[in-house]
């Protein structure tokens, strides 16, 4: 069957791989949607590991239940990519998400797992949920994505009337911003230095204001309507900057939450951190009960998560899209993948 695989540093090739193939304990689907993450996008700058198909925000029909009683064939289904091992501590205490072994063979995100990049995969079957009947493959595609907001704010604790600063607005600092308004933030800003991503966060209504990370009156913009500085501060982009930034932001006694991943060592004011007393908490992915509450949010029309979404491409287009998505002009949060286009 067709894929899009990593052929080397920012390029793709279109590749005929096997199809799946049930070894009993997976289960079978013809994905119907898939979106683009921005873990994907490091991957793919990187050019590493070269023959990945990636995919690991998706959504589809079950050909092939494999062990899961409960499931059928035509069912619509969407599922958690990651691979935990179930009996180490972070197993049993319901965060899978940091278990050692949750990433090694995670769909799309490993090679001896393709991913949805593709008209076919096989998901792991404990992993699998059942989608609502009024729950779209284009909505089912943006649970994952919509989970690790919903994980980082849950980590935030954020109290009602607090000041929120998001560093970073793509799709998982919007989802958090909005995340953040609904539980109760006073006040909810974006930085960005993509001043069309910046304007669409708050005409979608997540941010009340957005803030120009490249002007040099940064500051002073922020200290109007927080002047001590903020209660809680986001950060989804992982560069040195960013988590810079953040730190200088918080304030004294605030907590910085750690949502974007550098694949690199950066620097970071430290003393700031130590004699602020911030609290710097790690956020990595989201727990399988967290996942299951973003699907019953869409359900029940609690949250609006294609308003996120710009368009859908085919497989022909991957390779434009991540061009687009990582050129630092596009306004473009979300682009959903149709292997069937």
């Amino acid at each position: 069957m067709k894929s899009v695989a990593i052929k080397e540093a920012k390029k793709f090739e279109i590749k005929e791989i096997n199809e799946p193939i049930n070894d009993g304990n997976k289960v079978l689907i013809d994905v119907k949607k898939c979106g683009i993450c921005g873990s994907d996008l490091h991957y793919w700058v990187a050019g590493n590991p070269v023959g990945l198909v990636m995919g690991h925000e998706y959504s589809g029909v079950v050909t092939d239940p494999g062990p899961r009683s409960d499931l059928a064939v035509g069912d619509r289904v969407t599922a958690l990519p990651i691979s935990p091992c179930g009996h180490c501590e972070a197993c049993l205490t319901g965060n899978p998400q940091y278990c050692l072994e949750t990433w090694n063979h995670a769909t799309g995100l490993s090679l001896d797992n393709p991913g949805a990049l593709a008209p076919k995969t096989a998901l792991r079957a404990d992993m699998v949920m059942k989608l609502p009947d009024n729950v779209s493959f284009e909505e089912a595609a943006m649970v994952e994505p919509t989970s690790v907001g919903l994980h980082a704010v849950h980590l935030a604790d954020i109290k009602v009337g607090d000041n929120v600063l998001v560093v970073g607005g793509g799709i998982i600092g919007l989802v958090s911003a909005m995340f953040a308004k609904a539980e109760g933030a006073r006040f909810v800003g974006v930085s960005e230095t993509n001043a069309g991503r910046g304007e669409k966060a708050v005409s979608l209504g997540v941010a009340d204001r957005w803030f120009d990370a490249k002007d040099e009156h940064v500051t002073e913009k922020m200290h109007e309507v927080a002047p001590d500085g903020f209660d809680v501060v986001i950060e989804c982009v992982g560069n040195g900057p960013a988590v810079t930034s953040s730190i200088m932001q918080a304030k004294v006694g605030g907590t910085v939450v750690l949502v974007g991943v550098s694949l690199d060592a950066i620097s970071v004011p430290l003393t700031i951190a130590v004699m602020h007393e911030l609290k710097l908490q790690g956020a990595i992915a989201y727990t399988k009960e967290e996942f299951a509450s973003v699907i019953d949010l869409i359900a029940s029309k609690q949250i609006e998560v294609l308003k996120f979404v710009d368009k859908t491409i085919s497989l022909e287009e991957v390779q434009s899209a991540y061009e687009e998505l990582t050129s630092g002009t596009s306004n473009t949060i979300k682009i959903l993948v149709d292997p069937n286009k």
